[in-house]
């Protein structure tokens, strides 16, 4: 899967971007890590994970970003997340 080098380069250098764009900051927000993972079985890839501190329990964010339209991006998004916290 191709990804949108920007995005990733941006989040993953300051992943409290995020927290900007949505204006919603936790006060953790300089702690949240981005990284992008797969889900195996069936392997879906999420754009991008921005993860609370694992010291403290937070919120976990889901990134997709789209530069094209996609006809199943709701779909894929959370069936993604929802395989993402399968044990």
């Amino acid at each position: 899967m191709r990804r949108d080098p920007i995005f990733y380069q941006m989040f993953q250098r300051s992943p409290e971007l995020l927290f900007d764009l949505i204006g919603d900051r936790p006060r953790n927000a300089d702690e949240y890590r981005f990284d992008s993972v797969a889900v195996k079985e069936p392997k879906f890839e999420i754009d991008g994970v921005f993860l609370p501190p694992e010291a403290e329990p937070g919120v976990v964010y889901f990134c997709e970003v789209q530069m094209q339209k996609g006809e199943k991006l709701y779909e894929r998004l959370f069936g993604e997340s929802l395989l993402y916290f399968l044990p």
